[in-house]
């Protein structure tokens, strides 16, 4: 087996406890997502793994294969290995896609295994979008609002992730560029199985327990994230981490159509 989708999907989640089926325009939030990652190319199969036995009822009532993880799982990274290791054949790559992206293009996820599959060297990747001054005054403002939610990321010169951070980076003293260098992270990683296997094997560091980001973990101890910059084709990103954010999601589907028809 080569590359496999993993979606982790809990119910208990404190923001919004039974996220993974509230319904986005009269379909369930994990349906939706389950449905993106299967337009995805290069990929042998798609798994929602959990813990609990609603959404296995859930995922397994629309056609998803599910894989019963252990409840102790510290987050989604840990429960799709959790899940991977169950296999008989452990692939090569594992996508970990949130439950909870029901925007995210089906072409963003194929950039980032796209580059995980066609260069050996990674292992860890993950995509970005590149703000431009409206959407960063926008992400600013929205910080300015409370929100904690929008992971900002910066990389050097082979696309090799410096750092993430919920905060404001790169520091901004000088707006005269057309296009600023500021990128927005998007939550799903590529993993090379051994990486992975690594990764889970290491404790929580500083720096991820402060910012609540856990590929924080894999820099602090020295792998490599690859950052691959995408296009969003003039879609909107969002996620859902509140139950507010549905209603916002709805009406950007309403704006803008569905991902998939």
């Amino acid at each position: 087996m080569n590359s496999v989708i993993v979606i982790p999907a809990r119910k208990g989640s404190t923001r919004f406890p039974n996220k993974p089926m509230a319904m986005i325009h009269g379909s369930p939030l994990l349906h939706r997502t389950w449905r993106l990652a299967k337009q995805v190319k290069r990929v042998d199969e798609v798994f929602v793994a959990t813990d609990d036995e609603q959404i296995r009822t859930l995922a397994l009532g629309f056609g998803a294969k599910v894989i019963m993880t252990k409840p102790e799982c510290e987050n989604g990274t840990a429960r799709v290995f959790d899940a991977i290791r169950q296999l008989p054949q452990k692939p090569k790559i594992a996508v970990n896609l949130q439950g909870d992206a029901v925007l995210t293009p089906p072409w963003v996820i194929q950039a980032a295994l796209d580059e995980i599959l066609d260069d050996q060297s990674v292992q860890i990747a993950t995509p970005t979008t590149r703000l431009d001054w409206k959407r960063y005054d926008e992400f600013v403002q929205s910080k300015a609002n409370g929100r904690v939610n929008g992971t900002l990321v910066v990389f050097d010169q082979k696309k090799n992730a410096l750092y993430f951070s919920k905060g404001l980076i790169p520091f901004v003293r000088d707006r005269s560029g057309a296009e600023p260098p500021i990128y927005r992270h998007i939550g799903l990683y590529c993993y090379r199985y051994q990486a992975l296997e690594n990764y889970v094997g290491l404790a929580a560091t500083p720096l991820e327990q402060i910012e609540k980001l856990e590929q924080l973990r894999a820099l602090e101890n020295g792998i490599p994230i690859r950052v691959v910059p995408v296009d969003y084709r003039g879609r909107t990103h969002w996620s859902i981490d509140n139950p507010e954010d549905v209603k916002i999601a709805e009406e950007i589907i309403t704006r803008e159509g569905e991902l998939i028809p």
